[in-house]
């Protein structure tokens, strides 16, 4: 089965969302044409990712697990860069809160190698990248586990990660708004990686470039509020213009 491209790959996290999406919202949303969207969906039902309905689609049985397989598709080579950038960044002995994303599992994979941490995350994909290194202690937050993407979310997860104050917050997001906003699909996420933020006493956020054309409808918080942006590509003018104002100190793997 072919990856979908970054706006199917949202269309389905939006259909997973809502249950159902409709043709003219989504042309909308995302500012192209309808026939546009109609294309894009036909394709997604033709793979068996969407069911049609006239007017829009609904979610498939299975649809929320490709959608995350397919997510860990785009843009690979940028996030392992992005991953091994960031685990540069955190000095061995160090205390770190993880999220839920496939950008954030990229940096779990590249801190393997390092001595003395402290890892408490809500993904289950970051426990088991780092089951079994035994310089890594790894505590996982309790609550409600998301099948889509083996996220640990609810307010469970929200009190157990609330309880530490930590070195370092390794935080992914959905889509980052030209103002800052940083965006993501699920609320109940959104206040797992808030939560995140304020336990930190420094937070790096890791995204790739596809990240600034997509939109997401729940709001994380603002770039403003972190101390670091670990990204593939420069971003454009005027977020870079905001990062400069706040003190965001914008790394990039290729740099010096």
């Amino acid at each position: 089965m072919e990856p979908v491209s970054p706006r199917q790959s949202d269309i389905v996290a939006l259909a997973r969302t809502r249950g159902r999406v409709g043709v003219d919202e989504l042309a909308d949303h995302f500012g192209v044409t309808p026939q546009t969207i109609r294309k894009d969906l036909n394709e997604l039902c033709d793979q068996g990712l969407l069911h049609r309905y006239h007017g829009g689609a609904a979610v498939a049985s299975g649809v929320a697990n490709f959608a995350y397989e397919a997510r860990r598709q785009l843009a690979t080579d940028a996030k392992r860069a992005i991953g091994m950038k960031a685990a540069s960044l955190i000095p061995d002995n160090s205390s770190i809160l993880i999220n839920i994303g496939t950008t954030t599992e990229q940096v779990a994979m590249a801190l393997r190698g390092k001595q003395g941490l402290m890892v408490i995350t809500n993904n289950i994909n970051v426990v088991n990248i780092l089951q079994g290194f035994d310089a890594i202690e790894v505590i996982v937050a309790g609550g409600v586990v998301r099948h889509a993407d083996g996220g640990v979310v609810g307010e469970a997860a929200v009190d157990f990660i609330r309880q530490f104050r930590v070195d370092y917050a390794i935080v992914g997001t959905s889509a980052i708004d030209p103002d800052g906003s940083l965006l993501d699909y699920d609320y109940r996420e959104v206040k797992v990686a808030k939560a995140i933020i304020e336990s930190a006493r420094q937070s790096l956020l890791v995204a790739d470039s596809m990240k600034y054309a997509r939109t997401a409808p729940v709001r994380i918080g603002h770039i403003s509020a972190l101390d670091c942006f670990v990204t593939d590509q420069l971003p454009p003018a005027p977020l870079a213009e905001i990062c400069r104002e706040h003190g965001v100190r914008i790394e990039r793997p290729d740099a010096a």
